[in-house]
This record gives C-alpha cells, structure tokens and sequence, in this order.
C-alpha cells in the first residue's frame, strides 16, 4: 500500500488521503477496495468526497492531481504479502491490539484453532504496519510455511521469500542473517504449527543476530520460549446479534456465490455463526454451500455434527469448532468424493487434475472420474482453485489437508495414496529432467519441489522403501542443483548417500570448520597457500609422496553397499561443495566417497576418490576454512598412488598423476626451484598428467591437468603457453556433460582464462571469459567473484565507467557474501582504486585500498599486482621517481608475485619509469622488457612508448597511440598523446577528460 499523500486541503480525512493516493496509480474501485479492506461502495462516497473538497471536475483529473503528489513523495519498500481476494470483514480491536504487540515486541504469535482466522488477520496487520510511520522501513515480508515438512528447510524458505541467494563460503541461515542484520523489518511466518520444534530455534538465532527485525507467527500452538509474547486469536465476534462480524462474514460471502440472503433472515444467520463458534473458516464454508442449500438446509447438516463433536473425545480443544465444519462438509460429499478428498491430502502444492488422477485415481475412482470431482470440492470450499500459466490447478487449505490425512489413515489408504504420490514425484522428476532449465523450467521445478521434498521426508521413514528413497534423494539433487540451490543440492546428494550407506560411513570424524589466517609466505600462483605443516614447508617435490596419516573418514563393515550409487552421491556432493567453494566439504567428501568405494571393492574408484582429495587440498587451498596438514594429505596421495597400482585402471593413474602435479606445481610456486625440482620438470609432470586424462576420456580430469599446467608454465615464464593452457581447459568443457564437477570445473576455467588473458594483455578475450563467468546463473549470487576480471581488465583499458559501475555490483555482492576472502578480490580492489585514482577521487580510491588487505598478504600488494596498479597511477600523476621506487626490485628478487599476471606489466612499467625518471639503466631495462612482453600488444607498446620516449621520437609515440587504440586501451593512447607534448598534448588532454580522467601527467616534450 503506498504511502498517503499529505492532505489537502486539511478538510481530507486519513481515508480519504488513503484512497487518493491509490487514485493515483490509476486503481479501479474495485481495487481500491481490495487493497484497503472496504466496501466499493465506500470507496465511491470517498471518489464524490475527494472531487467535491479538491474542486476538480472529474475522476479522470483527480487521478491525475494524485500522481502528481505521489510523484514527489518518497516511498518505503512495498510489502511482499500476497493481495487478498475477498474484502476483510470486522477484527477492529484484535488489528489494533495486535499491531501495539508487534510494534512493542521482537517476536508475537498469534495463536489459535485451525481457522478461526489467523492468517488473514496477519495479513492484515502487516499491510497496516507496512504503512505505519517509523516502523518497518526496509520492509515487511510474508512467508508461507505450509509445503515445509523439515524443520531444515525453514531458513532456506524464508530466504526465498525475502529473496537472499546461495552465497559461497556461508550456508543459507548465515546469509539470511546477514542480509536481515541491520533491517528494520517484519517478517511474518504462517502455519507454524507442523514445524514448531524447528521455529524456536531458528528464531533465536535470527533475532539475536538481526536487533532491528519484529516476527509475527501464526500457529495452532505456542513455540514455547521464552523470547515469545503470545496474542491468542478469538473467534469473531457474536457481539451484536445481526450485525456481529460473525454474520457480516457470512453475508459477505454468501452473497459473493449467489443471490445474497434476504435481511429478514439475519436473526438465524446470527444462531447458525453462534453454532459455528465464530470460526471464520467454519463460517465461509456454510456461506459457500448458501446458493445451493439454503439456511434451512446449512441449519439441519450442521446441527448433529456440533452435537457430536463440541467436547466429545474424538478431538483436542483446539479442533472442536473446524472439526464441526469439516465433518459436517464431509459428510455432504458422496463416498467417491469423500475418497478424493482424502486422497488428494497426499499434495503439499497446488496440483493439476491429471496428477490427482494419477494419485487418486484408483477403485472405486477412475482418473476420468477425477477431474469432475475436483470441480465439485471446489465448489464446496474444500478446494482452492489456482489459476497458472500451466493450466488450472486445485489446493487444499493446510487444516483441511491434515484433515483429510486423517481420514486417509481411518480409510487405511494411507501406504498406497503416499507410495502412488511418491511414483508420481518420481515420474514428474524424470520428466521435468535437467536439460533445458529456462524460466517455464523453473516454473515447473517450482510447482514440484514441495511434493517431492514431502515423498522424501516420507519414504525416508519407511524401511521397506529405501530405493524409492534413494532416488527420491537423488532426483531431488539434481534438480535443485539445476536450479542453482546448491546448497540445498549438496543436502540432498549427501542424503541419497546416507540412504545407500549408514550415516557413519560418509560423515567421518572431520572436525567442525572454523576460519583460520592465511600462513604468511603463501603460494601466489592461481591457488593460494601451501599446506599448513608441510616438511620444509611442502616444498621439496622430489619428496615421496606417500606415507603420512590415514584419511579423516573411517567407515565400518559396507560389505553389502550399493556401491556405485552411494559413491557417485559422494562426488556429485563434493561437485556442488566445490561450487559453493567450500573446500573442506569438497576434502571431506571425496575421501568419504573413497572409503565407501574402497570398502565395496571398487579399488579403482577408490584410488580416483583420494587422489581427488589429494589435489583439491592443494589446488583449492584458499577456499578452505581449515586446512588438513601436508602429511595428512600426502599421506591421502600415497593410498591413492597404491590403488591405482593394484586396480591398473588409466582414469585411476591419471587422477594420481594429477594430484602429483599439483602438489609439484604448489611446492615449486612456494620456494623457486624447488631442492630437487625445476619449472621443466614439473611442467613435464603436469603435461603427463594431461596425456593420461586425455587418454582416460575425461574431460573434467583433463581441465584440471590443464590447469596444473598452466600454473607450472607461469613459474617457469611461459606466459603465453600458460594463456594457452587456461584458453583449452574451456575447449575441453565444451563437450562434457553438465554436472556438479564441470560445473566447477568451468567456472574455474573461465576464471583462469580471464586472468591469464590479462597476463598476456589480451584484454577483449579477458573481457570476453569475464563477462561469460559473470553470466553463470550459478554465480549470480557470487558476483563479486564473478565480476573480479572484468573489473581488473577494464583497469587495464582505462574503462573508467566500466570500473565505477561494477565495482558497485562487486561491493554490494561481496558483502552480501559476508566479506568472503579470495584470491581474485584483492587484485580487483587494486584495480578500482588504481582507477578512482586517476579520477582524481581520493576518498574512494583510500576505500578501496582499504579492501584489499582483506584479501591476502602485505608482499601480495607490496610486490605483485598492488606494485603495478599503483605504479600506473603514479606515472599519471607525473611521479616517476615514486613510481620507478614502487617497481624497484629485479622481477627474480619477487618473481614469485609477479610471475602469473603480473610480471609484463611490472618489466613494462620499470622501463617505462626508468625513462621518465632518467634512471642510468633506462636502456637495458627497456631491452630487457622487450624479450619479456614479446607478443602481448599492449605491455609491447608501453615499452615501445618508453623507447619512443628515451629517443625523443614523437612520430614513433604517435605511432605507439595507435597501437593502444588497436589493442582496445583508449586511456594509454590518450596518455601517450599527452607525453608527446606540443599540439598533441591538447588532444590527449581532451580525451583523458572524455574517459573520465583529470589530467595529471605532463607533457614530456615541448613539441
């Protein structure tokens, strides 16, 4: 509901200011009516009233003054609640009383019988809150917590509703506390009743952690803790006789499905809401059956069935009065349509008339019978109709679906309603499938996933179902995994193993993970650190890899487990953990998945299971929370080694050959050199590992080895073989099957590609790789992650816009991750300021300095990327002696940090700052550089520049402009120009101010 427009003049009440305002986004009526809670014919006195005071002449230009006034007036965060279809109906002193409670405390329930109308009088509540001046300024949300079966899933709803994503490094509940800590909100949870156990709890955390969020529950019982404050819901009102809320609600909605009650028998509509207790679903579904039944006939249905049952045994307290109803209404039905109701309680979502039939559709029903008596639940208030682009589809309120479970269970169908509604989750899962995963994809993904987590929670209780169970599991997994829930998708891939294996043969004694500093003197190369505890700091790859202690999962007697299924289960799950970058998930499950393979007999397996973990310990090393120690992981290599001997299976040889290489690559990128290893030797065992990947048929084994590649050619000064290595990992993708390990596998491989395209300076392709990993529907949570290169890329051009525009997204991305440290944050904060700098804008540039040491090491930024991009920005400002100080050490002395990205703009810009400073070594640095950055065209033409510069050769600088502009780098052709100084100082000038930049070089020669 938008804010009320200020009154004018003063004469115009808050209602009418109410109603003028919805004027003014061009509301009917009709409208008005709905999403204020009053009649229409109200809503017409207030239209006359408003063009009476206001004196315009029609409708038409009341409307139009109303925009007007909205325009200029600032909004609050309109409230997610759904838009109720049918007018409110009485409750004046429940809505004040409870809108004071939510107002005054954290946490209210509202308590009560299933419907005696909580729900809508918490709607109604939030929608007058939402309105309310100084209270809930960033928003007021409704969840619905009717499809939630697992107390474990309450934070992943809620997060859905509010709209928090899967965010790397963190699970759901601690994003969504994150992004609600310092909102001043309200949050509104319905029914919750089913997972009341699992409410406390999660409530706890949230308001401890969030001191400005207000919560209204509804439910049939109180949570029972000692935060709560508890606001018992009342029937409505019989105060009155005829003119009660009771009877006003059945009035309302008896006239809604026909011909409205005659005013003469109001006095016996008063006794019959008196018989119904006030309940307003009780009430409702009398009115429904009015057209049809008349008063007379509501009185005599009714009448035994209150007797029967108000205070009998056969019910709790809070039941008696809905039970009347429901009993009443059932007994209505005729036996086949009693059968439909019940059985159609096995749904948690809406459903189409073809799964009923499906589900419900046996004797003494047909599926052909199905479909006409779903009309008539309809027509009986026993079924909701909902209307979707899917076609129609039918739902029954929550408290007529339990009932209907009851009477499931009495029916004793209760086995075979839920074993055929499993088969069909199954069957609309195999349908549904994971290849075509548009939007009309996730709209039926959407409409399936609550039934299907309801057959899981189900079958997964029943011993004599463990299969169903299992592939309930697994299904489950791959499509939330297409559907970017991942971690909803790791869940469930562990799930279906626990359904194959005991929970004990996949959990292992890991202990909790626990944020931990990054070792100083850290491996820089495309992964972070070396393994904590290595002998001699992991560093001798001469060494023999295996020994150390056993892996962390210890498994008892699998004789007889399914092993493949429950194994595969393990590496998918590891997939997704990697996805998530969360590495010690990844560790963790694939030596699960090993021992579980090992203990089954599948040796082969096993071995590819350690060596996996073996490698993902080294190669993912900065996305661990805790590390495992070099010997536990060595130790993990040396069982895999020993496997692949005894299975003599090649996938198994190239999986250790690939752990070899990236234990190689990290321990040679820790100390040069290495006691006994050179950059050829390991670049030789990383190209070992690639053939035998290739050879096994492995895509994703061989993007990995690519990668071990690179990162070798990088140590060794093969740039451009390393650029190579990182382009033919994507290549190798394109033709693997999509699942969690190429998935991750690819969101690496872009990642890579962008950055190494960069070392190279070829920045349209870095752009090109960066904004494909950006595009990821995976990471559209992650987009500090996924922006990092472009951001570095466009610093690179001079992309000023580029840089200003994105770094927001990558800000506000980044701490919706909670900070998360990685590798690429700190050369893309760099990168930022570098740019703001040249802008002239101090402020922001200290900002994002300020950054990137929360990313990595001093000597990172000392000697690496933060000694280039500052060195550019100094050279800008005309310092070339501070920017000749800032590049002062030989590449050898810190070519550990600048031998990746960094090292031809480092030897570039020592060459550059060697001339303008008139440094002696000017010419050799300047020869030297040119045998470095040979073939990257744009580091080539910052040391042609310096050459150029050196000889006083200004048709050579024009030259060199050119050749920036070629290479897509506008603000160092402009720069160029402006070093040329005398007529071409002007233009450079022109074009540094266009990009965005203040002048601050000088011109190097007078003309």
């Amino acid at each position: 509901m938008p804010r009320p427009v200020d009154p004018s003049p003063p004469a115009i009440s808050a209602r009418e200011a109410e109603v003028l305002a919805l004027l003014g986004e061009f509301l009917s009526n009709a409208e008005i009516a709905a999403r204020l809670f009053i009649s229409v014919r109200t809503v017409e006195s207030h239209v006359s009233s408003l063009l009476r005071k206001l004196e315009v002449p029609d409708r038409r230009a009341l409307s139009r003054h109303a925009a007007e006034q909205n325009r200029d007036r600032p909004s609050s965060p309109a409230p997610v609640l759904p838009t109720p279809l049918t007018a409110f109906v009485g409750r004046v002193r429940e809505r004040e009383e409870l809108a004071e409670a939510v107002k005054a405390r954290r946490e209210v329930t509202a308590v009560g019988p299933g419907g005696v109308g909580k729900t809508r009088l918490a709607l109604t509540v939030a929608a007058q809150l939402a309105e309310a001046e100084g209270y809930f300024t960033d928003g007021v949300w409704f969840v619905d917590l009717v499809p939630v079966t697992d107390p474990a899933r309450l934070a992943a709803t809620v997060a859905a509703a509010v709209g928090v994503g899967e965010q790397p490094g963190r699970d759901i509940d601690e994003s969504l506390l994150s992004t609600l800590a310092d909102r001043r909100a309200l949050l509104v949870l319905d029914n919750c009743e089913q997972v009341r156990d699992g409410v406390g709890p999660f409530l706890e955390r949230l308001l401890g952690a969030c001191p400005h969020l207000h919560v209204l529950v509804t439910s049939r019982a109180r949570l029972l803790v000692p935060f709560e404050w508890v606001y018992p819901v009342p029937p409505l009102s019989r105060e009155g006789g005829d003119a009660s809320e009771a009877v006003s609600l059945f009035m309302e909605r008896a006239a809604a499905v026909g011909l409205p009650p005659d005013p003469t028998v109001r006095g016996r509509v008063v006794a019959l809401c008196e018989r119904l207790d006030g309940m307003a679903l009780a009430i409702e579904l009398a009115a429904a059956r009015w057209a049809t039944l008349g008063l007379d006939g509501l009185t005599a249905g009714l009448s035994d069935q209150l007797r029967v049952l108000s205070g009998g045994p056969r019910a709790h307290d809070r039941h008696r009065s809905v039970r009347a109803a429901l009993d009443w209404s059932h007994d209505l039905l005729d036996p086949a349509d009693r059968a439909l109701l019940r059985r159609v309680s096995a749904f948690v979502a809406p459903f189409t008339a073809e799964a009923a039939g499906e589900v419900a559709g046996y004797a003494p029903l047909t599926p052909e019978s199905v479909a006409d008596g779903l009309g008539r639940l309809a027509e009986q208030s026993l079924l909701t109709v909902v209307p979707s682009a899917h076609g129609t589809r039918y739902r029954a309120l929550e408290t007529i679906r339990q009932y209907g479970a009851e009477r499931l269970a009495e029916a004793d169908e209760f086995l075979n309603t839920r074993t055929r509604h499993a088969d069909w989750c199954l069957a609309g899962a195999a349908d549904l499938g994971t290849t075509d995963t548009g939007a009309d994809w996730r709209a039926r993904f959407d409409a399936l996933a609550g039934d299907l987590r309801a057959a899981l929670a189900w079958t997964a209780t029943e011993p004599a179902r463990p299969s169903e169970a299992h592939e309930l599991a697994l299904r489950l997994a791959e499509l939330t995994f297409a559907a970017n829930l991942l971690g909803e998708a790791q869940q469930r891939y562990e799930q279906a193993a626990e359904l194959a294996v005991p929970v004990e043969a996949v959990s292992g004694d890991h202990p909790p993970a626990h944020v931990t500093t990054t070792p100083e003197g850290r491996s820089t190369s495309a992964r972070a650190m070396p393994l904590e505890g290595a002998p001699d700091g992991g560093t001798d790859p001469g060494a023999p890899l295996g020994g150390g202690t056993a892996p962390r999962a210890a498994c008892p007697d699998l004789s007889r487990i399914p092993v493949h299924a429950a194994a595969d289960a393990l590496r998918h799950a590891a997939g997704v953990a990697g996805c998530r970058r969360h590495g010690d998930d990844m560790y963790r499950l694939h030596l699960a998945a090993g021992e579980v393979a090992r203990r089954g007999g599948d040796t082969a397996g096993a071995a590819r299971d350690l060596a996996a973990a073996a490698t993902v310990a080294y190669r993912f090393s900065s996305e661990f929370a805790e590390l495992p120690s070099a010997a536990e992981a060595t130790g993990v290599l040396g069982q895999a080694r020993k496997l692949a001997g005894e299975s003599d299976d090649l996938a198994a040889e190239a999986g250790v050959a690939l752990a070899e290489a990236a234990v190689l690559a990290d321990a040679f990128g820790a100390v040069q050199g290495g006691a006994d290893n050179t950059a050829q030797e390991t670049v030789a065992y990383a190209e070992r590992a690639v053939d035998l990947a290739r050879r096994a048929g492995d895509p994703v084994a061989e993007s990995a080895a690519l990668d071990a590649l690179s990162g070798a050619r990088t140590w060794a000064g093969e740039s451009f073989a390393a650029a190579d290595a990182a382009r033919r990992r994507i290549d190798v993708l394109a033709a693997a099957p999509r699942t969690p390990a190429s998935a991750h596998e690819l969101t690496d491989a872009l990642a890579m590609a962008a950055g190494t395209a960069v070392g190279v300076g070829d920045l349209p392709a870095a752009r090109r790789w960066g904004a494909r990993l950006a595009e990821l529907p995976m990471l559209a949570e992650v987009g500090h992650y996924a922006t990092s290169w472009l951001l570095v890329a466009d610093a690179f051009a001079g992309n000023a816009q580029g840089v200003v525009a994105g770094g927001t997204r990558f800000l506000d991305a980044w701490e919706q991750s909670g900070r998360q440290r990685s590798f690429s944050l700190g050369p893309a904060a760099a990168a930022a300021a570098m740019i703001h700098g040249l802008r002239g804008d101090a402020e922001t540039r200290a900002r994002w300095l300020a950054l990137v040491g929360e990313a990595g090491t001093e000597s990172e930024y000392r000697y690496g990327y933060g000694a280039v991009f500052e060195a550019m920005h100094l050279l800008h400002q005309g310092d070339a002696e501070a920017a000749l100080r800032r590049v002062a050490p030989e590449p050898e002395q810190v070519w550990k940090w600048v031998s990746w990205i960094w090292l031809h703009w480092y030897v570039a810009l020592r060459a550059e700052a060697a001339v303008l400073a008139g440094h002696p070594e000017a010419e050799a640095r300047i020869a030297a550089a040119r045998e470095v950055v040979e073939g990257n065209p744009v580091a080539s033409a910052q040391v042609e520049r310096a050459a150029a510069l050196r000889a006083g050769d200004v048709p050579g600088l024009l030259r060199v402009a050119r050749d920036f502009e070629a290479a897509g780098c506008p603000y160092q052709a402009a720069r160029t120009l402006v070093l040329a100084g005398g007529e071409h100082a002007k233009a450079g000038e022109e074009a540094l101010a266009g990009l965005g930049f203040r002048v601050g070089v000088q011109g190097h020669f007078a003309g």
